[in-house]
């Protein structure tokens, strides 16, 4: 896949949660260098996982995002499979480690 979506509504994170069996959200802010440096690192990361859904929300726009999933601090990178989160990863992300991670819920689901 590849490219974000992006979400301007709380309505629309829980639409596109529920109905993407593999859901991956990425939560940032407007002028939050860390998560604008870590975003083309995850979208390129991502590119090894076609079947997972992306989508990217701005906190700052969509204030609910915070409270609805309990992100105290940004980037923050949360994977949800059939709408259960199986992933979180929030402010300093090791890609190398989130990497593993993101791969064995990955194989296990695929399989």
């Amino acid at each position: 896949m590849g490219t974000f979506e992006e979400l301007h509504t709380i309505e629309a994170v829980n639409s596109f949660i529920s109905n993407n069996p593999l859901s991956f959200v990425y939560i940032s802010r407007t002028g939050c260098s860390v998560c604008h440096a870590l975003l083309p690192k995850v979208r390129k990361l991502m590119e090894n996982f076609p079947e997972i859904q992306l989508a990217h929300i701005n906190s700052a726009e969509v204030e609910e995002v915070a409270e609805r999933f309990t992100v105290f601090s940004v980037p923050a990178l949360l994977l949800f499979i059939d709408g259960k989160e199986y992933l979180r990863e929030a402010r300093i992300v090791h890609m190398s480690l989130f990497e593993e991670k993101l791969q064995k819920i990955y194989e296990g689901y695929m399989n």
